[in-house]
């Protein structure tokens, strides 16, 4: 394709130019004005909003790039988002989606004209109004301004099998400097030219973060070309400060990257030969170097603001000083609004002209607002994957890996919108079963002995817990479907994106044309009670107390006690919308309780009693044993074996939980149970003891308004472990069934003139373990092959 550069003459620079001039005063107007917004009359202090918030040192920068997309987008029809990593960008794209029209369709009150310009401007980061960031009010936005680190890895999750899609992804340079955004420029190893879109990066250089300059933009360029050609990229240099010169220099970089863009998609997939050998390419991308607050006051009271750090926010903010007043009006009528727009507010035709038209608008991308594009998912049916349980604990079997057979068909019958993320564990993990229908993503060089590596493979694999999530967030967002799979303990890695993406879809909630996208579903398995050959580096169970500090409407958190109970789970979370799904399960071989139609209604109540696990059906319990977690059920339960040995008379009521959530009341939780039904389950006076998978003091977080709060006992991970056995880890945190017994002995009134002899029996028992496991070095038989006894109900 030949470059289309001689083709901008001088008018079409200079109307570039006035439309960067325009969206640079619209900038300046959201972070300083209330009121007289064409500047019609002198500008007073009752004109100025009297708290200032708000980040002008990127925005020029922004709204340089986003006329030059404008003017390829037009000239070539291309299908193009945005994504504006530098923080607080979000005067630029207000601005912008502004002058293109997308943002007074879809806000009517915001109109093209003066009155919308003003409203414009007094929403900006005002009570009542919007974000001072790109956040999910602003059309075009899959990505929240100042998630540092992750606007490449959103950008290069949403050209995944979006053949048609560039994703135009500005790199701030205080953002380059994050470990997620420095892993990021590894995802072009994962790009398919044949079926994927493509990402064409901006690094914005403007110099210095907040209060210090960056380091990108400290280093020669030499260093730095290095360094993206060391990253996989072929650089395009632009830098400089005369906007006459910068826009050449832009429009002949885009134009060359579009070019390469266009030609690495061409040679992969001429003729539609799918079986031709694929390599990857080296692709594009931009280094604009321009200065902080570009287009700013230089100085302000005879200090350096433009090309310098007190640029970053707002450059002057004393604005009860008659100077600051005069300084702010000078600068913006430094932009020529009266070339700009009409008098009653309107951008003047001949630079409206400049924008694309309907969907082609950046602002009113499809794929900005996936849910307008997201098809459900064509899912088998998941009793087809029953594990056979002929009885309570009859049979062993690994949860995770009935799932993976699940999600082999998921996988076969979605092969365009389904995508399995993972930091290298998916086979360890037990998901393997995907590779008999697909292999891992790979681009790179692969070796005869290698295997499931594959240009087209749709198991998506980096040591990059950032990267997998960051790649599934842009996969959701713009109308596709996917599951991450972590090691439990590693998790906390995305403590950050999590939040993110939490509080997005909450936004999204609230906000009529954002349309429901497809859950973020997280598996976590290789869980805290089976690190035990791994160490204590790799327990801990405290993702899930992150979780439930989001908003009620977003997060569920599923703990299947078994691997049936699993699969209703997992079709649960695929169908879900608009959720945040953690599911902790376990991928060793455990006992396995429930056929196939009592795990469909357990999982769908969320809670329930185990009738074959109690022995108070003839009146009211004297304990209440309740377990959430695979490992901690199989404690509870043996447990009870123990108890209906030792005090036959003794009635329990055994209740597992699947649904954690169900916990809370349902005025906090929409899965929550009534106070009514908490209490039919646990009873109003009934000593309480609770089997947890995690941290103990969440049960008593969720619980702590329950009438019987006060009654309720937990047992969990307490910070204890090392390299050991899978027993003795429960034994280092008195989950096990031993102190579970010595725990009802205690709490029970009717077992204390038993007690003492019942708690001597298990401490020798405790002891007895110790001996075993470290004369030879595995549980003790009776541990490891413990199932439930056929002399009790449900065997």
């Amino acid at each position: 394709m030949a470059s289309t550069t001689a083709a901008l003459d001088h008018g079409t620079l200079a109307r570039m130019d006035a439309w960067w001039r325009a969206a640079n005063y619209l900038s300046v107007g959201q972070i300083y004005l209330l009121d007289n917004p064409l500047l019609k009359e002198p500008l007073r202090r009752s004109h100025i909003k009297p708290r200032l918030l708000g980040h002008w040192g990127t925005t020029p920068g922004l709204n340089f790039i986003y006329v030059h997309m404008n003017r390829l987008i037009q000239q070539q029809d291309l299908s193009m988002i945005f994504i504006a990593g530098p923080g607080h960008g979000g005067p630029a794209v207000v601005a912008n989606t502004w002058l293109e029209g997308s943002y007074s369709e879809l806000y009517a009150d915001i109109s093209q004209d003066e009155e919308g310009m003003r409203r414009l401007f007094r929403q900006f980061s005002f009570p009542g109004g919007i974000p001072s960031h790109a956040a999910p009010e602003t059309p075009g936005s899959i990505h929240e301004g100042g998630e540092l680190g992750y606007a490449l890895l959103h950008a290069y999750g949403a050209v995944f099998d979006n053949p048609d899609l560039i994703a135009c992804c500005v790199v701030g340079d205080g953002e380059a400097e994050t470990g997620p955004l420095a892993t990021s420029w590894h995802s072009n190893k994962f790009l398919n030219p044949r079926s994927d879109g493509a990402v064409l990066p901006i690094l914005h250089l403007n110099g210095y973060k907040i209060a210090n300059p960056a380091i990108l933009a400290r280093i020669s360029n030499c260093e730095l070309e290095h360094l993206m050609t060391g990253y996989g990229y072929q650089p395009h240099f632009v830098e400089g400060e005369d906007p006459k010169v910068m826009h050449a220099l832009m429009a002949a970089a885009t134009d060359a990257a579009i070019v390469e863009i266009r030609a690495i998609q061409h040679e992969a997939r001429a003729g539609g030969d799918q079986s031709r050998p694929l390599s990857r390419p080296r692709w594009p991308m931009i280094i604009l170097r321009s200065p902080k607050g570009w287009t700013g006051p230089r100085a302000v009271d005879g200090r350096k603001s433009e090309g310098f750090w007190r640029s970053h926010q707002v450059p002057f903010g004393e604005m009860d000083n008659p100077d600051h007043i005069r300084l702010l009006e000078d600068w913006m009528h430094g932009y020529g609004p009266e070339a700009l727009f009409e008098s009653d507010g309107s951008l003047r035709a001949e630079l409206a002209a400049l924008a694309p038209a309907g969907t082609r608008r950046m602002g009113a991308n499809p794929h900005a607002n996936g849910g307008t594009l997201l098809r459900d998912l064509r899912l088998p049916d998941f009793r087809d994957y029953a594990v056979v349980v002929p009885a309570p604990g009859s049979v062993r079997a690994e949860a995770t890996r009935a799932m993976g057979t699940y999600l082999r068909d998921v996988m076969r019958r979605n092969m365009t919108n389904f995508r399995v993320f993972g930091p290298d564990e998916t086979a360890s993990n037990r998901l393997g079963a995907l590779f008999e229908v697909t292999d891992r993503t790979w681009m790179d060089a692969r070796f005869d002995y290698d295997e499931h590596l594959a240009p087209d493979g749709r198991v998506v694999e980096m040591l990059s817990e950032h990267a997998c999530e960051g790649w599934l967030e842009g996969y959701l967002l713009t109308g596709r479907h996917g599951l991450f799979s972590c090691y439990e303990a590693f998790i906390h890695i995305i403590d950050s994106m999590f939040n993110q993406h939490a509080k997005w879809l909450k936004v999204c909630g609230e906000i009529a044309w954002r349309r429901p996208i497809a859950s973020l579903n997280i598996l976590l398995t290789s869980h805290v009670w089976r690190q035990d050959h791994n160490g204590f580096s790799h327990q801990d169970p405290g993702f899930i107390d992150h979780v439930v500090n989001k908003k009620a409407d977003i997060i569920r958190v599923y703990l299947p006690p078994d691997a049936n109970t699993l699969l209703v789970v997992t079709d649960q979370c695929l169908r879900s919308r608009d959720l945040v799904n953690v599911i902790v399960a376990g991928k060793q071989p455990e006992r396995q309780w429930l056929d196939m139609d009592a795990a469909i209604d357990h999982a769908g109540a969320g809670i329930g009693l185990w009738e074959w696990g109690c022995s108070d059906q003839g009146g009211e319990p004297d304990i209440v044993l309740a377990a959430a977690g695979d490992v901690p059920t199989l404690e509870m339960l043996a447990a009870i074996d123990i108890l209906r040995e030792l005090t036959p008379e003794l009635k329990i009521r055994f209740i597992n939980v699947v649904d954690l959530m169900t916990l809370q009341p349902r005025e906090e939780h929409p899965h929550g149970l009534s106070d009514a039904e908490f209490v039919s389950l646990f009873r109003p006076a009934t000593p309480i003891l609770f089997a947890y998978h995690g941290y103990p003091w969440l049960i008593h977080r969720l619980t702590y308004r329950r009438s019987n709060h006060g009654n309720l006992h937990v047992r969990g991970y307490k910070e204890e472990g090392t390299t050991t056995t899978p027993f003795d880890m429960v034994v280092l945190n008195t989950l096990d069934r031993f102190h579970l017994v010595i725990d009802v002995a205690t709490w029970v009134p009717k077992l204390h003139p038993r007690a003492a002899h019942i708690k001597q029996l298990m401490r020798d028992r405790l002891n007895q373990h110790t001996r075993y496991i470290h004369a030879h070095g595995e549980d003790m038989p009776e541990i490891r092959d413990w199932a439930w006894p056929a002399r009790l109900p449900g065997a």
